[in-house]
This record gives structure tokens, sequence and C-alpha cells, in this order.
């Protein structure tokens, strides 16, 4: 048993870390801010430390290290939806650079020695070439997104502190995932929200969409934190691994899944919003997990439809 902080454990990916990490019968402790939405952890409120921390604040950071005294720390906390970094790039580039430094910061010089997980993204890679298909970690950065260049600063933030202090950093690049409790920027809940609407009556029969012919490949969320927990169990620290599944499909195909699940399928028009296109994206996200797969035997469990049919039925229950 060890003392975990997860850092932004209100969000998405740290609710569902915190699930996993109290059903592994650890101590978790979490950082969210006092205007923090706090439904994704409702149901484990009372089961896990809550410290207010403003991860921008460098003095705030500090005194929550201080106090935690974590043995491990997953960095999570970001500002993660790729096309707001486009309308808010400093605010964005900032946030997910400053929030890491500050992290680090405080780790060294409280001469701490915890294990860190530094949340990066598969955004890093950007616009990638046919040849370079599967990705691996060695691949150039092509960012085609502020969102991008802010996950690129954060990952080398974590590699030039275990460059330079030893500081025990552990570097993820994970590929897109989905599950129950997304916000309403990834594309899999822009359709499932809309979808629950329409069948509830509250939209018309109309589904917007943005770019159809995107290749994407799919983890449910519950996957990824049970990689995120064999990482800090079993990788070397100073390493980047790739963290992504093994359903690779276009956002069209994963789009007739969704459809396929919901009794107006026949009734829905599908029409393009410009307003979902993004100004630059990325075409072709096909991951190689032969490195984190190798020191862990992760896999994959959860498949695809069974994902899609979590989200919607979770949209159904919210809107």
């Amino acid at each position: 048993m060890g003392k975990s902080l997860i850092t932004g454990i209100t969000g998405f990916v740290g609710s569902h870390l915190a699930d996993l990490l109290l059903d592994r019968g650890e101590e978790i402790y979490g950082t969210y801010r006092w205007r923090s939405p706090k439904n994704n952890i409702k149901h484990i409120e009372n089961k896990i430390n809550l410290v207010n921390c403003d991860l921008l604040d460098s003095n705030s950071v500090m005194n929550c290290i201080e106090k935690v005294n974590p043995d491990i720390i997953y960095h999570l906390a970001a500002q993660s939806d790729v096309k707001k970094s486009f309308d808010e790039p400093s605010y964005t580039i900032q946030t997910n650079i400053l929030s890491t430094v500050h992290l680090l910061e405080a780790v060294r010089k409280l001469k701490m020695n915890p294990i860190m997980h530094i949340c990066s993204s598969s955004e890093v890679y950007g616009r990638i070439k046919e040849n370079e298909i599967p990705i691996k970690e060695t691949n150039p950065f092509r960012p085609t997104s502020p969102y991008a260049i802010g996950k690129i600063g954060e990952d080398m933030v974590g590699l030039q502190y275990f460059l330079s202090y030893g500081l025990k950093t552990l570097r993820t690049r994970t590929f897109i995932h989905i599950g129950p409790r997304g916000r309403e920027v990834g594309v899999v809940s822009v359709f499932a929200k809309q979808i629950a609407k329409i069948e509830k009556e509250l939209q018309k029969p109309i589904l917007k969409v943005g770019d159809l012919n995107s290749v994407r490949t799919f983890t449910d969320v519950r996957d990824v934190v049970k990689a995120y927990y064999l990482l800090v169990k079993k990788c070397p620290p100073g390493e980047v691994y790739n963290i992504g599944g093994n359903r690779t499909i276009k956002i069209g195909e994963m789009l007739d899944i969704l459809l396929e699940i919901s009794n107006m399928k026949d009734k829905i028009q599908i029409k393009v919003d410009q307003n979902l296109l993004r100004p630059s994206d990325v075409i072709l996200s096909i991951p190689c997990v032969d490195k984190f797969v190798k020191i862990t035997g992760w896999k994959p469990k959860i498949t695809l439809e069974k994902t899609l049919e979590d989200i919607l039925q979770w949209w159904r229950e919210k809107v």
C-alpha cells in the first residue's frame, strides 16, 4: 500500500484512476481547485483526501507536496481541450508546462523522492507520415495545436528533471482514450451527447460532426488507468512510453457503431459543422506500444462496442 497523489483527480481520467487505486487499497490524495466540479468523484469523495491546490501557484504546490509527502504522483491535471487551445494558446501552454515545473521544483526543493508519472499525449507527434506507422516513441514531433506544444514542453520538462536532478519521472504519450464521464470535448462524447438528446427529443434529429475521415486508435479509459498503475510499479524512470489501444478505425466508422446502439439510428441525419473542424488535425494516430507491453504485459480488455455503449448510457442519464 502506498500514498498516491493525483493532480486533477476531479477530471475524466483522474476520477477513473482514483476508482482503481481505491480497489487496490491505496491511500489517495488529490488536488482540486475550489471551483472544480466534483461530479466525477461524488461516489468516492468520502474515501479520498482532497487538497485545495492551484498548480500555477508555486507556493500552493509546495505546501501541497510538503503536506502530502506522496510515494507516487500521477500528474494528470492539464488544459486538455485541443480545440480550445487554438482559442487560448497562451493559457494552454502556460498551464500545461508551468504546472509541471512547479510540481517537479517542489519535489526537488523538498528533497523528496516519489515516483512521478508525467502524462504527455500522442498529440505531440502531430502530423504523421504514412511510413511512420505505427508510431514509436522515437518519432519526430510535428505538433498541430497549441495543446501539443504544451504537452511537448511538459514531456521534456519531465525528462530534464530526470537528467539534471535524478528525479524519478516516467512519461507517457497516451493515444485517444474514451469512456463514461468524458467531457463534451472529445469526439465520442460530442456524438453521444447529441444522440442522447435526440432520443429524448431535446434536439432535432440532426447530428453535427467534424472530420469523419481521421483515423484513430481507441482505448477505454478504464484500461488506460490500469496501464498507469502498471507504469509506476514496473517501468524504469527516465523513459517515455506510448500507451494506446488495438482498435484502429475512422471516426466515421466509430460513429456508425454508436448509431447502431440507438433506437433513433434510422431517423438521424449527419451534417458537417465547420465549428467542429480544427484548423489543423492529426490524421493518422496509430501507436506502437511494444516498449510498454514488453515490460508490463498490459493489454486493453474492454471492447470498443462496450465502451461506446457505456458512454451513450452515461449521456442518457446526464442530459
